[in-house]
């Protein structure tokens, strides 16, 4: 038997349109991936206050396996560029991508094994909740636990605000665009019987 919440997810709406209905202008708005002021919420949001200061980061992986197993794995994945680690005291989870490249030649090294024996120090930029961070912590090699907090990423920031205002702007010039068709669409249309001229209403009633 088919489940019913697949189903339904699988659904999509029927739009029953009239026979001369004209069909309706349907906007493919994609959703922002910021949110307009993120700043203002990095700095008020209760969440990002708790995260910005510096507390306890545990590793998270592989918590069934034994310690020395969850060791190699937390390196391996590590130096592949990516890992998932938990804030302790909010219980926030995250899974963080960084470049995982070691080479001396990197500008900035998002996943450093040198600078601190028995110690790995990560960087990650991404977007939680529609505003630009960045986590910067060091995980001990061991009991795979550490320090952490999140950043306000100006840079990043600055970027995805003038995608958010150019996705905006496109958008109001699409609506302005139909507006102006509709208006248009609208004077040409042929008007009702009554205000047809007086010539065409009698050749209308004969």
């Amino acid at each position: 038997m088919m489940n019913d919440a697949a189903a339904l997810a699988g659904m999509l709406p029927y739009d029953t349109i009239g026979l001369y209905e004209q069909p309706k202008p349907r906007f493919i708005f994609k959703m922002p991936r910021v949110v307009p002021d993120q700043k203002s919420k990095f700095e008020s949001d209760e969440l990002f206050r708790r995260l910005s200061r510096e507390s306890e980061v545990r590793y998270t992986g592989y918590r069934d396996r034994p310690q020395e197993q969850r060791q190699v794995h937390f390196q391996h994945y590590c130096r592949e560029g990516h890992t998932e680690i938990a804030f302790v005291a909010s219980g926030t989870n995250l899974q963080l991508v960084f470049n995982g490249n070691q080479g001396p030649y990197t500008q900035e090294r998002e996943c450093d094994f040198d600078k601190e024996h028995g110690k790995v120090h990560i960087k990650s930029h991404f977007i939680m909740n529609g505003v630009c961070v960045k986590f910067r912590g060091w995980l001990d090699l061991e009991r795979l636990d550490g320090v952490g907090c999140l950043e306000y990423d100006e840079k990043r920031a600055f970027h995805e605000d003038a995608i958010l205002r150019d996705q905006i702007d496109r958008y109001n010039q699409r609506l302005r665009d139909f507006e102006d068709k509709q208006r248009a669409y609208r004077g040409e249309r042929p008007e009702d019987m009554d205000a047809l001229p007086p010539e065409k209403t009698k050749q209308t009633q004969q």
